[in-house]
């Protein structure tokens, strides 16, 4: 009762104290608290705090969302990021296959890891053995100079260690091609890595066919400084325009060592040299007048037309290679000769090595004009005369080389038909089968055995184009195209077209008045043939023999370049014909310029008549391959 009273006394007090200060309760901090009874206003103050916050949030969500919405459509993530995930698939019994497969896919490529890292292995190997090779090479050359004994040590292994390598350099090639197919069904879409980690930087730049180091800095050459007043005669008579241009070669190493200029056969009694060469260049290149023509010659001796002392390189089968036709020739130029005279027994079929002091004690002379005969079977000096650049010390990179007319026009033909990339294939055909089967062994292949071998150069020289120049029939050349193929793709062989107006590549001939010429188109051919990144020839051709004094003096020497199916035989060679007619013609081939025997042998054993004639043609068209149409043209005027 006590509490009760006391706590009623309180709350009097309490409401006493509320209504006795009324100013007190409007400004105390409790007057502003809702009342329990004031349902309204209680309700409206928190909602509206929520409403004003959930707003803003969603003003703030809407302006991040539009960046990043814009983000999205304009980034490409998946190169961002390179971490894939795995796509969970579910499993049927169709898709299990297809994984399996994959998985051997997988385990191939770790194989064919394996493998590239091994042949990379074997590269290397390769590379140093090559190193350590070469300097044993150049320590071994210092002790011995002798340059032919470098040769024969240093070429054999050296091309068996760039056989093997070629070998390596494929297989992996190969294996990178296997890698490509089994990644092509994957997401990198077959691209494969480079090599970088596995070998040195000489892999990237490696070409099986690249180009053969000449040595120039190593050349022996002698000074050609001539008296103006002495003169070396040439006379060149064997073969064809391929060997008189080595036999002029050959002249002018003689010119050099005999301190004399040089005189180029007239045009009436050999080829005319000024239409496909360039005879100026010879004395620009030596910086002094050492060859003249004919007609220069002429001019500075108009009172005096005579060669003083006719000194025979050769002896045998006649003096000098120089039969009476020849003589009359030269007589009709208004040229006297003294006595054609032998300095040593010398025969064409057994050429002795003969050294540089072995020639000036023959040859040496006091006399104004001298001719030594025809040189084309000489051998002087050899290392010297066939070393990149010729024999004899110039500015230029050789000295006999085609016009400039027929260079700017094989440049020509290359941009418009082949591009810088193609092999050029000499494919000497016409008259070749007996001359071949006359040697042992024989250099006539059939069409399918020589594209095969056609079909490995071009595998290892990887071109797509190859130039032909050939002398074969429209038969031979259409089955030898339709067989050269590589990677399931034939290979174009290219040939000269004919003469066309529309056509541009040779307007430069058209205008010197030149096209059509027989000379110059085989010189053409043979600049084209030189330009080439690989070159196929003929065994047994000086045809084939001049492009390649060609491309060593000019730099364009592959690694690549060889004879025709070279190191084979042929897997197919007729018998032998004992007719009569083919005996004369193979001995016609056999003793070149044995001319009066083989038509006195002739006369002898078989007169004219029906049978004789057929005989008599079939000779003299063998000796016309071998012989110079000036020959040719005396041995049917004669037997007519």
């Amino acid at each position: 009762m006590d509490l009760e009273a006391s706590d009623e006394k309180d709350d009097r007090q309490h409401l006493i104290s509320q209504s006795g200060r009324p100013n007190d309760v409007m400004n105390s901090p409790s007057s502003n608290r809702p009342s329990t009874f004031q349902i309204d206003d209680g309700l409206k103050s928190p909602f509206s705090g929520v409403c004003r916050r959930f707003k803003s949030r969603c003003l703030v969500a809407i302006c991040l969302l539009v960046p990043i919405l814009v983000l999205c459509f304009t980034i490409d993530f998946k190169n961002m990021l390179p971490i894939r995930f795995p796509r969970i698939e579910v499993l049927t019994n169709s898709s299990i296959p297809v994984n399996r497969m994959r998985g051997s896919e997988l385990q191939a490529l770790f194989l064919l890891k394996q493998q590239e890292f091994e042949l990379f292995k074997m590269w290397n190997y390769t590379t140093l053995v090559n190193r350590s090779e070469l300097n044993l090479v150049n320590s071994s050359t210092s002790l011995n100079t002798s340059s032919d004994n470098h040769d024969s040590a240093a070429s054999p292994s050296s091309s068996v260690l760039e056989d093997l390598k070629s070998r390596i350099f494929s297989q992996i090639s190969l294996n990178k091609q296997i890698q490509g197919v089994l990644l092509s069904s994957h997401e990198n879409g077959g691209k494969v890595d480079s090599y970088e980690d596995y070998t040195n930087a000489n892999f990237s730049v490696w070409n099986r066919c690249g180009k053969v180091d000449q040595r120039l800095s190593e050349r022996r050459t002698i000074e050609w400084k001539p008296r103006s007043d002495k003169y070396l005669f040439a006379i060149c008579v064997s073969g064809q325009m391929s060997n008189h241009l080595i036999c002029l070669e050959k002249h002018m190493f003689f010119a050099a060592l005999l301190d004399r200029v040089l005189v180029i056969p007239s045009a009436k009694v050999d080829y005319e040299f000024r239409k496909v060469l360039d005879i100026e260049h010879i004395n620009k290149c030596l910086g002094r007048k050492v060859v003249v023509t004919f007609e220069e010659f002429a001019e500075s001796k108009k009172n005096h037309l005579h060669v003083d002392k006719f000194m025979c390189y050769f002896s045998l089968p006649q003096p000098c290679f120089v039969d009476d036709d020849h003589v009359r020739k030269l007589e009709g130029l208004g040229l006297t000769l003294s006595k054609i005279e032998a300095v040593w027994e010398e025969d064409v079929k057994q050429p002795k090595q003969r050294t540089v002091q072995d020639s000036l004690a023959k040859f040496s002379s006091d006399d104004d004009v001298i001719a030594i005969g025809d040189v084309f079977f000489a051998d002087v000096d050899r290392q010297r005369v066939m070393q990149s650049g010729g024999p004899i010390a110039h500015k230029c990179k050789t000295l006999i080389e085609p016009s400039q007319l027929i260079l700017l026009t094989a440049q020509r033909f290359i941009q418009t038909f082949l591009g810088k990339d193609f092999i050029a294939l000499h494919f000497r055909r016409h008259g070749f089968l007996k001359f071949c089967n006359a040697k042992q062994p024989s250099c006539f292949y059939p069409v399918p055995q020589a594209a095969d071998c056609i079909n490995r150069v071009a595998e290892r020289a990887n071109s797509p184009v190859i130039y032909l120049s050939t002398d074969a029939a429209d038969s031979e050349t259409g089955l030898l195209q339709s067989l050269v193929v590589w990677n399931g793709k034939t290979i174009p062989l290219v040939q000269r077209p004919a003469v066309n107006s529309a056509e541009k590549w040779d307007a430069l001939l058209y205008r010197h008045g030149l096209e059509g010429d027989s000379q110059v188109e085989a010189m053409l051919d043979k600049t084209i043939c030189a330009l080439s990144t690989v070159f196929i020839g003929s065994a047994g051709s000086t045809f084939t023999e001049d492009i390649l004094r060609l491309r060593k003096d000019w730099g364009s020497a592959s690694k690549c370049d060889e004879y025709l199916c070279e190191g084979e035989l042929p897997n197919f060679i007729a018998e032998d014909d004992f007719g009569f007619g083919a005996f004369l013609a193979n001995f016609a081939y056999s003793n070149l310029f044995s001319l009066q025997m083989t038509c006195n042998t002739f006369e002898l054993c078989c007169p004219h008549g029906t049978a004789g004639a057929r005989l008599h043609v079939a000779v003299c068209s063998a000796c016309s391959r071998v012989l110079s149409p000036p020959m040719f043209a005396y041995i049917s005027k004669k037997d007519e």
